[in-house]
């Protein structure tokens, strides 16, 4: 492992369009960390990103040291929603080196996936390195995720 990091859980989810790569995920991510599957349970092309979004960036926000993990087609309608929580730092990750730089640098707690542009194989290895790679730490980056959350202050 990375780091050595482990998240306390991991709470998962996806829309109709990352569906397949979530029910992958989870079969390979079970044997590693503690998954919560927050749905959906079955294949519906009516789904829509925003509930499961929500779902998951409030169970992490309420989950201390927790990680969400959530697909969609381009990953970016999920990000977006998901960072309407306050407290929640969701990134757009397409390979392993943005992963370990979202969670070293931003220590991002919710990670989108963009089902329809990289591979499952791709997904897995980057979600293991995003859930093993520690934030640093590093003054300027705690400097940072401040003023983020000062801005959530100013907006709420």
């Amino acid at each position: 492992m990375e780091g050595g990091y482990r998240p306390s859980k991991v709470f998962l989810a996806a829309d109709h369009g990352g569906y397949d790569a979530k029910e992958q995920l989870k079969a390979q991510l079970q044997a590693e960390f503690d998954v919560v599957d927050m749905g959906p349970e079955n294949m519906n092309p009516d789904d829509d990103f925003t509930p499961y979004a929500e779902e998951v960036a409030k169970a992490v926000v309420a989950e201390k040291n927790s990680m969400g993990v959530l697909v969609c087609r381009s990953g970016e309608g999920m990000a977006i929603a998901a960072n309407k929580i306050d407290g929640v730092r969701a990134a757009l990750v397409w390979d392993q080196s943005v992963a370990r730089e979202t969670r070293e640098d931003n220590d991002s707690n919710i990670l989108s996936l963009p089902a329809d542009h990289i591979t499952t194989d791709e997904m897995l290895a980057i979600t293991r390195t995003w859930l093993t790679t520690p934030f640093s730490g590093a003054e300027r980056h705690a400097r940072r995720i401040e003023q983020i959350s000062e801005l959530e202050d100013k907006t709420s």
